[in-house]
Parts: structure tokens; C-alpha cells; sequence
């Protein structure tokens, strides 16, 4: 099997550390979104979105969005469980996956889709929903900071894959100068945390 990815994208990134945390190999294929490779016919036979990553198996079947094949791999390897141990663990993780994907990792893409341009061959970017999709995130780095305060990881004392979502989302905010200030000691604190892990650099 094989994952179709772009190395710096923030999407396969959190696939990768999601691998790492588990100790699973895999064999990627880089693909050149800025060239457009992600958008030919032969990739769309695959992976009709165009969107990256996906998972091709070894029987062809392909598997896309990011959560899915997390998924998958939580399924077939369920040690060292990322996605909830317990069914109120579960309930949680789910709950802090879509928090920070709607309130962080959404908006931080939306300020680089449509404020660098990146995409601008494909799609046509409003600049200035791009700024406000950057504030909007800034806004929400006040909530987690908050939410910091008294939980070691977004679950309690439970590291899962909402963390590595929303590991990954800051640090691909950078791009789009969205930062988390220096007042937010408390989500600066986790950041310090979930980045010393080995799977940081996956």
C-alpha cells in the first residue's frame, strides 16, 4: 500500500504523525499540487476529490480525507488507540477533532487559499475572507488557551489524534504569519509538549 501525499501540506502531515505514533511504515508518493499533478486523469481515477492525502491499497482501493485513513490504520492496528479508548473517549476525541477542524485548521486554510494566491489558477481567491478567516482562528487559539488552563491535552491526560490536528494546523499557520501570542501561556505549554514527541517529525 501506498499514500499519495504533498510532504508540506498540513493534511498528509497529520496522517504521517498519526502513523509514527503508531509505529506504522508506509511507502509515499509525492505529488506536486502546485503543478497540478493531483488534478490529471489518472489521479482523478483514483481519488475523484483531487484533495491529498489518500490511500491506495493494495488492491487498488483507494481511500481519501485524512480521518478516514486514520481510521483505517486505528481499525487494523488497535494498539496505542489514538481515537479513543473507552466510549466516552471516543465521544471526546470526536468532539475535539471537530472543534479544532472547523475553528482552526478551516479557517488557517482559507487565509492561505485565499490571501497567498497559492491556488489562484484553480480557484478565485477573496482576499478578504482570507484576512478574516485568519482572525477568526486567532480568536479560537484564546479559546484553547483557555481550555489549556486545566487539561494537559485537548482529552484530559489523553494525547489522540485531535491533539496532532491541531498540532499541525499552528504550525502550518505560520505560513500566514498566524500565531499563537506570547499570552497564551497555557496553549504555548501543550504546543512545548505535543512538538518534543518523536512523531513531530514525521
Amino acid at each position: 500500500m501506498k499514500i499519495f501525499e504533498t510532504s508540506k501540506a498540513p493534511n498528509p502531515r497529520r496522517v504521517r504523525i498519526f502513523l509514527a505514533e503508531k509505529g506504522i511504515d508506509m511507502d509515499y508518493v509525492e505529488v506536486d499540487l502546485a503543478a497540478g499533478e493531483n488534478l490529471t486523469a489518472e489521479m482523478r481515477a483514483k481519488n475523484p476529490t483531487t484533495k491529498i492525502p489518500f490511500l491506495e491499497l493494495d488492491d487498488g482501493t483507494c481511500i481519501g480525507e485524512s480521518i478516514a485513513i486514520c481510521r483505517y490504520f486505528e481499525e487494523m492496528n488497535p494498539e496505542s488507540p489514538l481515537m479513543g479508548r473507552t466510549p466516552l473517549e471516543k465521544a471526546q476525541v470526536e468532539m475535539w477533532q471537530r472543534r479544532v477542524e472547523f475553528h482552526c485548521m478551516l479557517p488557517i486554510g482559507m487565509c492561505f487559499q485565499h490571501t497567498s494566491g497559492y491556488f489562484k489558477d484553480r480557484m478565485t481567491p477573496v482576499v478578504e475572507w482570507g484576512k478574516i478567516s485568519g482572525e477568526n482562528a486567532l480568536a479560537y487559539f484564546a479559546e484553547l488557551n483557555e481550555h489549556f488552563k486545566e487539561s494537559t491535552y485537548l482529552v484530559e491526560d489523553y494525547f489522540s489524534i485531535a491533539d496532532i490536528i491541531l498540532l499541525c494546523a499552528i504550525d502550518f499557520a505560520r505560513v500566514v504569519k498566524v500565531r499563537p501570542s506570547d499570552e497564551y501561556v497555557h496553549l504555548l505549554s501543550w504546543y512545548k509538549k505535543v512538538s518534543a514527541r518523536p512523531s513531530y517529525t514525521a
